[in-house]
């Protein structure tokens, strides 16, 4: 007769997940661990009162939810929450397979020994492995209007649109996403490299900044380009000296060979590697669904699937193309796929030297890969027969250019601007007076045939876009 996992055995795992019952602590490991930037974007929301709603804390695995959600609990303790308050269930694990969210619920006041339902947080981490779990979160806050419920999932699409679809006026949704270089410099305690720079341009930005030690700060992006997307890498000599066992086995793997196939029911996951790995190792090109086909293997009807699963668990985003004027086409049959995460792609293949051919096409997805933390922005490429601009900025309102990047690693073309005709092309047909382009390490302005063109260091220019995105999130 088959063996059932009994209430007495899942109120020991909850007693034993939450050792601040006894202690009055997190466990030093969690306390030790320095706090992502956007914790103070989080911990208001987790703390918020009214309205009352459940919080629903998203991103990809490794990026740092559970030691958040541990940081969390130190402060509500240090705040003056009884420890016995804050109930924390890490979902995933098999004892509370099959199990019910309220009953779950049950168990864990059973566990804490506390009844009271005034003033609690009880936290939910992966969530996503709970079948509904939506619905049952909606009559949990529902029910229990006197306590704050707050679960992380790593599917974020797809807990993004379970949240809006059943949790419409219940839930809020926070995304945190993989480190941008703003957040390495400053977990790195490498601020002192870093200056403002008196640069007046348009495009999106408030306040840029560069570096006295441009070298230095291109040896610190090199390495965040290799293994800095994630915090527990850039902190530990074990893991970046093979990083691909990391980052392949306990993200990609997890997610293409387990995540993702539980989710939506995919049946070939070596199909799903193949077709990734493909993306991984072209980051940044164009690609149309015939090609894609070809490199992968992958049936044209499966592709626009695998794309938009990849982007619900956050490891790809797909950029759409525009015309040298500007216009969208109607028909997407070119698309670009970046990365979310620079670092995927070393983990997969090798980290990349100083002197590699790919660094270019990383650089370029480092840049886009920090302006993807703008959930608000959507960045869009500009091609055409004889041209192409690497990122351009449209309007909300009129969707006509307000600006365009050219993302260039080499400081040629500060000399020979003359090289640039595509993108003086491009401002001229829109009507754009300047342009942006990065290099290694030349800073400064050129005028070219009646376009401004502003020069500006390609790691600079990342921590610029990092910084900027985090004010602006504290602004909204």
């Amino acid at each position: 007769m088959l063996k059932k996992v009994t209430g007495e055995q899942i109120i020991d795992r909850i007693r034993f997940e939450n050792p601040w019952w006894i202690s009055g602590k997190i466990e030093s490991d969690y306390d030790e661990m320095p706090r992502r930037y956007y914790f103070n974007l989080f911990e208001p929301l987790a703390k918020e009162k009214e309205p009352r709603r459940a919080l629903v804390l998203m991103g990809p695995r490794r990026v740092g939810k559970t030691v958040m959600l541990h940081h969390l609990v130190h402060d509500l303790i240090k705040n003056g929450i009884p420890p016995d308050c804050i109930v924390f269930v890490t979902v995933e694990n098999p004892v509370y397979n099959n199990i019910f969210l309220e009953d779950l619920w049950s168990l864990a006041r059973q566990a804490s020994g506390n009844d009271d339902l005034k003033g609690r947080y009880v936290i939910f981490d992966e969530i996503q492995y709970l079948k509904d779990w939506e619905v049952h979160l909606k009559s949990l806050a529902d029910s229990y209007r006197e306590t704050k419920f707050i679960v992380s999932g790593s599917a974020a699409a797809a807990l993004k649109y379970r949240s809006n679809e059943s949790g419409a006026g219940r839930f809020t949704d926070f995304m945190l996403p993989p480190l941008t270089f703003h957040e390495y410099i400053g977990l790195k305690d490498l601020e002192r490299i870093i200056v403002p720079e008196g640069l007046n341009w348009q495009g999106n930005i408030a306040e840029f900044y560069t570096s006295p030690h441009i070298d230095e700060l291109n040896r610190h992006f090199l390495d965040y380009i290799n293994f800095g997307g994630y915090p527990e890498v850039i902190f530990s000599e074990r893991i970046r000296q093979n990083p691909g066992r990391y980052i392949r086995q306990d993200i990609v793997d997890k997610v293409l060979l387990r995540d993702l196939p539980s989710l939506y029911g995919i049946r070939d996951v070596q199909e799903l590697n193949s077709f990734f790995t493909t993306i991984v190792y072209n980051t940044g090109n164009e690609f149309s669904f015939e090609t894609l086909n070809i490199q992968s293997g992958v049936h044209k009807a499966l592709i626009k699937k695998y794309i938009g699963y990849l982007e619900n668990a956050f490891l790809v985003k797909q950029v759409r193309r525009i015309d040298q004027s500007g216009k969208r086409f109607r028909r997407e049959n070119f698309f670009k796929l970046y990365l979310t995460n620079p670092s995927l792609r070393s983990a997969l293949f090798s980290p990349l030297s100083p002197n590699d051919p790919n660094l270019g096409s990383m650089v370029e997805t480092a840049i886009y890969s920090q302006w993807m933390h703008r959930e608000w922005f959507t960045p869009w490429y500009a091609r055409w027969q004889k041209g192409e601009v690497d990122m351009v900025g449209l309007s909300d309102r009129s969707l006509k250019p307000l600006w365009a990047l050219e993302i260039k690693w080499s400081d040629r073309y500060f000399e020979k601007t003359s090289e640039l005709k595509s993108l003086v092309h491009f401002c001229k047909e829109c009507n754009l007076k300047s342009a942006l382009v990065t290099t290694v390490s030349k800073t400064g302005t050129v005028e070219y045939d009646g376009i401004t063109l502003w020069f500006v260091p390609a790691s600079a220019y990342a921590y610029t876009i990092g910084k900027n995105t985090l004010l602006k999130k504290r602004l909204k």
